[in-house]
């Protein structure tokens, strides 16, 4: 949307201008609700100088598509994907999102990773220390993976079976198949950070339509597709198996313990983004957030890390 410049800018901003160095961020934002969570997390997230591409589900309020539309009016680099009627279950949040690669690969040459997130996602960083991370481990991908039929047997129905989207749910008329031949499937979480090279492939890439093809057909593919299509090619040597997010979780006994609990966890970490922040988030973990914004990550051994994590379950296992 190409209409009048944000004029506040925050000290990251100036900073990132002034690092040419820095990586640039592409950003696709999926919303169907909370316009107001949702402006929140955008404002962290805003710089003049990356990109923002949104999209709001077709089953969201026409109120609230008109007032995010109407919002992003004054953010130059903020564009709005056409709607889909997005499905977890279904194959419909992979289609968005590599409908969203292919717009943002044609708006710009001029950014160097993709970043997927949900209205109620927040920044643990600010835009200036998540680039200068990414910018110091340029090249990399970020997403979980486990060897499905190995950690996670218990879901290999998921992809099986031969399930069909329907346009509010999922068909209650499956039948087994097959698995893709040759190929290791695996499983892991939705979110992810992707390189640009990354977003090429998967997006023009005859090989990859064979995968769209079987994963059409599969039940929660966004927690399998893109593990699978990426660690059955040449881009499995550069993932680092983390997404980068930490997730509030909903269910707990003991409020004020979680919330010392999480708080402590983040401390010890080198994660970017927290899901699942809304009004009703506890408020030391808001308070925490605000406060080590700028404050610089801690270094870890991102190789070290995830061979204790492959030791773990391997003993598990």
């Amino acid at each position: 949307m190409q209409t009048h410049m944000n004029l506040s800018q925050t000290q990251s901003e100036i900073q990132d201008q002034h690092s040419p160095r820095q990586v640039r961020i592409a950003y696709f934002i999926m919303v169907h609700h909370k316009a107001d969570v949702f402006r929140t997390m955008f404002e962290k997230i805003y710089t003049r100088d990356q990109f923002y591409l949104i999209h709001i589900d077709r089953k969201a309020k026409a109120e609230l598509t008109e007032e995010i539309q109407v919002y992003l009016m004054q953010y130059p680099n903020a564009f709005v994907l056409e709607s889909m009627n997005i499905m977890p279950e279904g194959f419909s949040m992979i289609q968005a999102e590599l409908n969203a690669m292919e717009y943002l690969l044609n708006v710009s040459k001029e950014w160097d990773y993709f970043i997927n997130l949900s209205g109620e996602d927040h920044p643990l960083k600010s835009q200036n220390i998540i680039r200068q991370f990414l910018t110091a481990h340029n090249g990399r991908n970020y997403l979980f993976y486990y060897d499905q039929k190995f950690y996670r047997p218990d879901t290999f129905r998921r992809i099986q079976n031969h399930f069909t989207e329907l346009s509010h749910k999922i068909s209650s008329l499956i039948y087994k198949r097959e698995f893709m031949d040759g190929v290791i499937p695996y499983i892991g979480g939705k979110w992810f950070i992707f390189t640009r090279e990354t977003c090429t492939f998967l997006v023009n890439n005859k090989r990859v339509m064979d995968f769209e093809d079987y994963y059409l057909h599969t039940l929660l593919p966004a927690e399998s597709f893109f593990q699978t299509v990426l660690m059955n090619t040449v881009f499995k040597d550069i993932i680092v198996n983390d997404d980068k997010r930490v997730s509030i979780e909903k269910n707990f006994f003991n409020k004020n313990q979680y919330q010392i609990h999480l708080i402590e966890s983040l401390k010890n970490s080198n994660q970017l983004f927290i899901r699942k922040v809304n009004d009703k988030t506890h408020e030391g973990i808001l308070q925490y957030i605000n406060e080590s914004f700028h404050v610089p990550l801690k270094e870890i051994d991102e190789v070290q890390r995830e061979l204790k994590r492959e030791d773990r379950n391997n003993n598990w296992s």
